[in-house]
This record gives structure tokens, C-alpha cells and sequence, in this order.
């Protein structure tokens, strides 16, 4: 675990946020911070990307800020042996209650400073992370260090570009109001994964609406929304919630 004192007073008021989001809840979206109809839509997402991009075949995988142990699980039901960690222990009681039958590891642990030695892992996940991060380099760089040469790295972010993000920022900024989460550019994410020597980025835009409109999301995840999300930039940059990177780790 870090030491608290060297995390910023924003990280530790999200320590504490999560460990309170557990304590109160049994749903996963709940544990996680997220509306159900937010996290079935991340799920759904990521399900399909990695049945289009991922090798399939068993290996050792690391869910970092793994929560209530929704995507390790998948993960898991994918062949996978998986270690999931999350600094929130609540979190982890949690995950470890509702998943005693599998074969899922857990361990609590920051992802700033990952407990394992250097290429241990075959691939990292690290969803729901970033947003509570005072920056995303100590976090990328970790991941990097623990995957072995060719491994894949996944991570998302809230889409810091997004018009309705950037309207909600803007408004905090008139009111002198301080920024509850910190949101992130592709471009920002794709320099800090380049220059740990990550290779074959691939960015994957998340276009959500919020919960109240949920009954419409399925709008924005037919094939041709996908198309047009995924081919005409503009658009995703200014209307995804959030964005998906996927990497693989230098074979030098």
C-alpha cells in the first residue's frame, strides 16, 4: 500500500469516497461510484472490444482498481487467472464476499506503486482509475513495468474534451467551485504511453448518456454510431463520455 501522506489531498478525498461508496453498497456500480446503467454500459463496451482485439488464450492477468471485481470476473469467465487489486478495502471485502467460488486473487494495493515484480503479468486492466488520479504517468508507468514484453495494457478515462465535460468544468470554474474528478486527453494519454515505450495504441471512444436517458443508449451503439464514433474524430472527441486505450508493452 502508499503511504497516504504521499498521495495528494485530491487522491486521498477519493480513497475515502470509494471505501465509503462500499461500505454503503452491494451492487457493483454502486462499490464503483458508477449509476447501473453507466457500468453495464462500460461492460458492454469493453466485451465487445475485446472480443475484437484481444489473443484468446489463458494467461495471467492484472485488474488494477478492480472494485467490486466486475470486469476480473469477465475476465475469469474468458480463461484468464486473475489477480484484482484496489486500495479500498471495503472494495475488496466486497469482491472477495460476492466472488468466493472463483478463482480470482485479491489483494489491496495502490496502482501508483503495484506491489509485483517487474513482467510478471500478461496483460493489465486498470477501468475507473484515472479520473482519481492527480495525473496518469505514476499509474501507466506501473502498469507498464508489471506486463511482460508484448503484454497488453487497457485503460479508459473520462473524456476531458467532451462539450458537456467541458461545460461542467467551465461552470465549476464561474462558481470557483474545485474539480470532484480530473478528466484526460487521448492525446495526453497516447505521450505518456509512447514514452513508455508502449506500442500499437489503439484509441476506442465510449459515447454515453447519462442515466436518465438510458433507455437510448442503444442509439449510440449500433453499428453505424460505432462507425461514425470510431472513424469521423471530431465526433468522438466532442461527444464521448469516455475513451478506451489499448497498448502492448515494447518486445525490446
Amino acid at each position: 500500500m502508499v503511504n497516504p501522506s504521499s498521495r495528494s489531498p485530491f487522491e486521498e478525498s477519493w480513497r475515502k469516497r470509494f471505501e465509503k461508496f462500499a461500505a454503503k453498497s452491494d451492487d457493483d456500480a454502486g462499490v464503483a461510484g458508477w449509476s447501473p446503467t453507466g457500468l453495464e454500459t462500460r461492460l458492454r463496451c469493453f466485451v465487445r472490444l475485446w472480443k475484437q482485439n484481444s489473443d484468446d488464450k489463458n494467461r495471467l492477468w492484472l485488474d488494477a482498481g478492480c472494485g467490486a471485481g466486475t470486469y476480473a470476473r469477465y475476465l475469469t469467465d474468458q480463461g484468464m487467472e486473475v489477480i484484482g487489486m484496489d486500495y479500498s478495502l471495503p472494495a475488496l471485502q466486497k469482491a472477495s464476499a460476492k466472488n468466493a467460488g472463483d478463482t480470482i486473487h485479491w489483494c489491496a494495493a495502490d496502482v501508483t506503486k503495484l506491489p509485483v515484480k517487474s513482467e510478471k503479468f500478461d496483460g493489465a486492466l486498470c477501468f475507473g482509475v484515472t479520473q482519481a488520479l492527480s495525473q496518469s504517468n505514476d499509474a501507466i508507468a506501473q502498469l507498464v513495468a508489471c506486463v511482460k514484453p508484448g503484454g497488453e495494457i487497457w485503460i479508459d478515462a473520462l473524456n476531458g474534451k467532451c462539450l458537456p465535460h467541458a461545460w461542467e468544468r467551465f461552470v465549476l470554474w464561474l462558481g470557483k467551485r474545485p474539480h470532484h474528478l480530473r478528466y484526460e486527453s487521448s492525446g495526453n494519454l497516447k505521450q505518456i504511453m509512447q514514452t513508455c515505450q508502449l506500442t500499437d495504441i489503439t484509441l476506442f471512444w465510449l459515447p454515453m448518456l447519462p442515466a436518465r436517458w438510458g433507455r437510448y443508449q442503444y442509439l449510440l451503439e449500433t453499428t453505424g454510431s460505432r462507425w461514425i464514433f470510431q472513424h469521423i474524430p471530431v465526433v468522438g472527441v466532442l461527444f464521448s463520455h469516455a475513451l478506451i486505450l489499448r497498448a502492448r508493452r515494447s518486445q525490446a
